[in-house]
């Protein structure tokens, strides 16, 4: 792993976390007719800066293709000052340490291969966390722990188990949470959900939510020799052993069961997040799951590639459903939601909302009707509320409840049969094969 370095054991306005530099304030403030404390004006952000009090003291846990996304969306923030980066491979690690240390204009911006050593720091106050979904839940329960807030990326977590350890972490430490869920923020998203929820298309009775077709595997995928840099046994980490192949690490884990759940879950995220916001149904879950799925016999891509899921909601589980509705969730379907009611439709996806009758989308959201939260800026969002303290646009429960269903039309396929669900003790009925597929086994160190 990097050493850390000399910058790291510095505490000067620009390295302490605010907290600390508030707790100093005001100790300084007190004895200041013994030693007067001269504040100049960049801290207090009378200079048009961002005052070092009260700037948000980053770190990133995971800086390949997403990572490095979120970090080049956050840099420019005022608000933000970045600390120190952790990865597995040392050209990810480089990449973003000079992205920072060109924004900090200096060389500081520490380095770690482990995320602990970067969770040692008492410097910090939130993290930029994107790592391989079989990754969510060990690094983001250990920041929880220690206090610190996090945007983090979706799907939530690889199991559901692992998922409501998580909710249960950020719940009981008070941190701050965003998920990178970012549909959210988009205003035509709010506006349709905001339709549904207000009971512009009548008593909904069904919805669809189309995702993408998985990815087949056309080649071989010999073992191969690690690269210099990289530490694949950490990247690794609670999975099962498997001998390193370029087809199987970085954006391809995504379709490998051991990893990620394919396209199922790796959309999910966002258009059953957006299906939940709609429907009202973000703190419960279905009655059952009934799946079938095309499941790839060779190679290491075994994720489903066609799927087509069918679930079941209680009556009232909706605000908007009073009699109970069907999900049905497919890559057979336009991508995103389509919300099926007694007096109309909605379908939306990115960049792009249409309704039946077609003039029903430019209806007007009444201030007496349901508001939903309103967010412009996804990465601002998270920004006002580490402030505040207030909860984020896309909280880690929706995010728990939205995956959960990619979760359980997963495991439904991949038993070949209806799972019944109870979603209140987020346990299967009188299923003990299908209990046990709630979570996983993790190899050596690693657990939650």
């Amino acid at each position: 792993m990097d050493k850390k370095s000399d910058s790291q054991k510095k505490t000067n306005q620009q390295s302490i976390s605010r907290r600390q530099f508030l707790t100093r304030t005001t100790v300084a403030t007190a004895g200041a007719v013994a030693f007067p404390m001269i504040v100049p004006a960049s801290a207090l952000g009378l200079d048009g800066t961002v005052a070092p009090s009260n700037r948000i003291n980053m770190g990133c846990i995971g800086v390949g293709s997403q990572g490095t996304g979120n970090l080049g969306g956050f840099l420019n923030n005022p608000n933000m000052h970045f600390l120190a980066v952790a990865d597995v491979e040392r050209p990810h690690r480089n990449r973003a340490k000079k992205m920072i240390d060109q924004r900090n204009e200096n060389t500081d911006c520490d380095t770690y291969n482990d995320f602990r050593d970067l969770l040692e720091r008492d410097d910090l106050d939130a993290l930029s966390i994107a790592v391989p979904d079989h990754w969510h839940s060990i690094p983001a329960i250990q920041a929880a722990n220690k206090g610190l807030d996090m945007y983090a990326e979706k799907p939530l977590a690889l199991t559901i188990a692992e998922g409501r350890a998580m909710v249960d972490a950020v719940q009981e430490n008070k941190v701050v949470w965003q998920t990178g869920s970012w549909q959210r923020s988009q205003s035509h998203f709010r506006h349709a959900c905001e339709l549904v929820r207000n009971g512009y298309i009548g008593e909904v009775h069904k919805v669809e939510v189309g995702l993408p077709t998985g990815n087949p595997l056309k080649e071989p995928t010999p073992p191969a020799e690690v690269p210099d840099g990289f530490d694949y046994d950490f990247w690794l980490g609670p999975a099962p052993w498997a001998p390193y192949t370029k087809l199987r690490c970085h954006w391809n884990f995504r379709w490998i069961l051991d990893y990620s759940g394919g396209q199922l879950t790796d959309w999910a995220a966002h258009h059953c997040d957006i299906f939940n916001w709609g429907m009202g149904t973000e703190a419960t879950g279905p009655l059952n799951a009934e799946g079938t799925g095309n499941f790839p016999r060779e190679g290491i891509w075994d994720a489903a590639m066609d799927y087509m899921i069918k679930y079941n909601y209680a009556p009232g589980a909706s605000p908007v459903a009073p009699k109970g509705f069907e999900l049905h969730v497919s890559n057979s379907f336009g991508m995103g939601a389509r919300f099926y009611g007694s007096e109309g439709e909605i379908y939306v996806k990115r960049g792009k909302l249409v309704s039946k009758p077609g003039k029903l989308k430019d209806i007007e959201i009444k201030d007496s009707d349901t508001r939903l939260y309103k967010s412009t800026n996804h990465g601002q969002n998270f920004v006002d509320c580490v402030r505040s303290r207030e909860k984020c646009i896309a909280p880690i429960e929706a995010a728990h409840h939205a995956i959960a269903i990619a979760h359980l039309g997963n495991i439904s396929m991949r038993l070949g049969r209806k799972v019944q669900w109870d979603a209140k003790k987020e346990e299967f009925v009188n299923d003990p094969q299908a209990d046990r597929m709630l979570k996983r086994a993790m190899r050596g160190e690693w657990h939650i």
